[in-house]
């Protein structure tokens, strides 16, 4: 299953990876992972601030060889940044199955922006990782769980169904 990602998405599996169960190795077991060169520029520059989300970009930035980097023109028109203009691309001139992103103040454009790839976020990834058994339940509730506090996340509606899918027998 191909998937494209953006930046957002990484740094937030980024800020788990030192755990027992990282969720970026359960997806490049899954999925073939591919990136736009603009996506690792900006990982990039935010591996250099030494703090959690720096931490977080590097940590991907380690498993580089693991995934697919891609060259794409970038869409003038896209009203986002060049990130995300390259990811979106990305995923369409490849017919991804999904998109891997969380700008979350933006996902309605992004949705709407993709030709055949599914939207996902972190929160859903989670619940994809589990119904597929990549992942125990309580290993996504745990990872999910430090997500959202890294991120600051507590009232996000995406992280609020998550969590209460992840909890239903």
């Amino acid at each position: 299953m191909r998937i494209v990602a953006d930046s957002s998405a990484l740094v937030s599996l980024g800020v788990v990876a030192d755990r027992f169960s990282n969720p970026l190795d359960c997806v490049l077991k899954t999925h073939d992972l591919f990136i736009p060169n603009r996506v690792i520029d900006e990982l990039e520059a935010t591996a250099a601030y030494d703090d959690a989300s720096g931490r977080a970009a590097e940590s991907v930035l380690d498993r580089r060889d693991q995934f697919v980097v891609q060259s794409v023109e970038l869409d003038d028109s896209f009203p986002l940044d060049d990130g995300e203009n390259a990811a979106v691309r990305l995923a369409n001139d490849l017919e991804a199955t999904q998109f891997y992103c969380d700008e979350f103040n933006q996902l309605a454009l992004i949705h709407a922006s993709l030709t055949t790839a599914r939207l996902i976020t972190t929160p859903i990834l989670h619940v994809i990782l589990t119904r597929t058994g990549a992942m125990s339940v309580e290993t996504a509730e745990t990872l999910l769980e430090e997500i959202t506090t890294a991120r600051s996340w507590a009232e996000n509606a995406y992280v609020i169904r998550a969590q209460e899918t992840l909890g239903q027998p």
